[in-house]
């Protein structure tokens, strides 16, 4: 990409997008286009189309969707694979008819199956049963990537399609209820934290509310986070035995116009009898069990309660190690390991709070 590009980053306000966008201006990017979800409905197929008609980006990075943890695909199993499925076939649409010149989708690792051979490669997909909770925004992401692949084979278009593993980082989504697993877990830990110090400032204002002590002690019990009054107790959902690896989002967003910049469907597709399965994973090559990371994070807020964990709720999938061979025999590895990265994730939560 030229550094005068026009650049179109779909999704500039949440985690993945919000990186790209950081990222690009970073390295001198000047001309990149950005709208906030309600200034462009991407799921309306007419706004999407006369925006990519009156803009004309060069490239687009995908990076919108509607997204959550276990609790948010439990819930909303109808609005993930419906909303998910009108984003990327309104943006991949505008892209072909108005002529996009490299077109990247980010999807998730959630796409392979339950109980696919670890670490995962690429061509694990569709070999099996997917894990039931994630399955209508595994199967919107499915569609996405196939979508993609069958334009690229039509009409020789160029788009690429990046899985990356469980991200992590600056503008997560730290809901209590419907997050991914470590936005979730670090902010029990603030809470429980707070709540051990009887710093009930913080916890109101965190939480954003006004509320007697004895009003947010029970408010906090509906995120399992408990105290008998002398000695403070978090609880986490299922065994902690599964295993999960998690990428910060900067080396995310590297990842990505790493790939736009170096990478083409031709690279992926040539030579392959039948043309599938060209994605490519993004991730570290490294994971941790929730219960050690649990721990991590303890140590790192010096948390002094409890930690339990809650076996009458679901796991998810027991284990999701990405391959990362392809993207790394295609120049590109992971350079910020967990340590740091929970580190400067604790820092900017924090620092947000106190903003």
């Amino acid at each position: 990409m030229d550094k005068t590009a026009k650049i179109y980053v779909a999704g500039h306000k949440g985690m993945v997008g919000s990186a790209i966008h950081r990222y690009l201006l970073a390295q001198d990017y000047t001309n990149i286009i950005a709208r906030t979800s309600s200034e462009l409905d991407l799921t309306n197929q007419l706004a999407t189309d006369k925006f990519f008609e009156e803009n004309k980006p060069e490239y687009v990075f995908l990076a919108a969707a509607k997204v959550g943890g276990i609790m948010g695909n439990s819930l909303y199993r109808a609005e993930y694979i419906f909303n998910n499925l009108q984003i990327q076939n309104n943006v991949v649409g505008a892209c072909h008819k108005h002529g996009v010149k490299k077109m990247l989708f980010l999807g998730s690792s959630c796409i392979y199956p339950k109980n696919a051979p670890q670490p995962i490669t690429e061509d694990s997909l569709l070999t099996s049963g997917l894990e039931f909770t994630n399955e209508p925004y595994a199967i919107a992401k499915i569609a996405g990537i196939k979508l993609i692949e069958s334009f690229n084979i039509q009409y020789g278009t160029n788009y690429l399609a990046v899985q990356p593993t469980n991200l992590y980082g600056p503008n997560d989504t730290f809901d209590l209820e419907k997050g991914h697993a470590f936005p979730m877990i670090l902010r029990k830990f603030i809470l429980a934290h707070m709540l051990e110090l009887k710093d009930f400032a913080g916890l109101q204002k965190d939480l954003d509310v006004d509320k007697s002590d004895a009003d947010i002690i029970a408010q906090l019990e509906g995120y399992g986070i408990f105290t008998d009054g002398s000695k403070v107790t978090v609880k986490l959902w299922g065994s902690g035995k599964p295993y999960r690896e998690f990428l910060h989002v900067d080396d995310m967003a590297e990842a990505s116009v790493y790939v736009m910049n170096h990478v083409d469907f031709s690279n992926l597709s040539d030579g392959m009898s039948e043309i599938k399965n060209t994605q490519i994973n993004v991730g570290t090559g490294n994971d941790v069990t929730i219960k050690d990371f649990a721990y991590m994070i303890k140590e790192a807020i010096e948390y002094e309660g409890k930690v339990e964990f809650d076996h009458t709720k679901p796991d998810g999938t027991m284990r999701k190690l990405l391959d990362v061979t392809r993207l790394n025999n295609l120049g590109w590895h992971s350079k910020i390991n967990l340590d740091s990265g929970l580190k400067d994730t604790l820092k900017w939560y924090l620092e947000s709070k106190n903003a």
